[in-house]
């Protein structure tokens, strides 16, 4: 689906991921500060892999993960976006995000997500959407109930507690960001639709 390749978001350029973009996701993953709550550190080889994984999301399904970069600066931010992926034997698609230390608590997580959630009612017609994060990764937790989504259940995933939140789309509500002539440089505030 070509009008998901490429998005712009307030503060973030979200486009889909390349070959071009394993520098940026080695450095990601080789960060212990940000796979704390991801399965550890990757390595190059590793990141490799998950990368082509992820292109070949793209290649079968029309949708995927985004790297995502401040539109100010260009900066390679983190990623994240939608994906499917499989929970206690159920195809589920999740909305997933992740940002370097730099970008955290900055509201761009909950930027990212919101944006993933609009592009998975409006452009992908899912039903549902869920998030999941470890049960100690309050942060997560806190943008997923900031973007919507509501506790679902505990589980577990990879042998380790999770929380599982969902959205369904009779729950959404539709929201756009509008740049205000009277915000600063850089800030924006969000309209609900009518």
């Amino acid at each position: 689906m070509k009008d998901l390749e490429s998005l712009q978001t307030p503060h973030l350029h979200l486009s889909r991921m390349t070959a071009d973009d394993l520098d940026d996701l080695t450095r990601m993953h080789l960060d212990p500060r940000v796979m704390a709550t991801l399965g550890g550190v990757r390595s190059a080889e590793q990141t490799r892999d998950w990368l082509e994984r992820q292109m070949g999301h793209w290649e079968r399904c029309g949708f995927g993960l985004w790297m995502a970069r401040e539109r100010q600066t260009g900066q390679f931010a983190g990623r994240g976006g939608l994906h499917y992926i499989e929970i206690d034997g159920r195809e589920e698609i999740e909305v997933g995000y992740c940002f370097l230390p730099d970008f955290w608590g900055r509201g761009l997580a909950t930027e990212l997500a919101r944006e993933s959630i609009r592009a998975g009612f409006s452009v992908l017609n899912a039903p549902e959407l869920v998030c999941f994060t470890l049960t100690t990764n309050h942060a997560s937790q806190r943008v997923m109930q900031k973007a919507g989504f509501r506790y679902s259940r505990d589980l577990l995933y990879k042998d380790l507690p999770h929380v599982l939140y969902r959205l369904r789309r009779e729950e959404w509500q539709p929201a756009r960001f509008v740049v205000s002539k009277d915000a600063g440089e850089g800030e924006s505030r969000r309209e609900r639709e009518q």
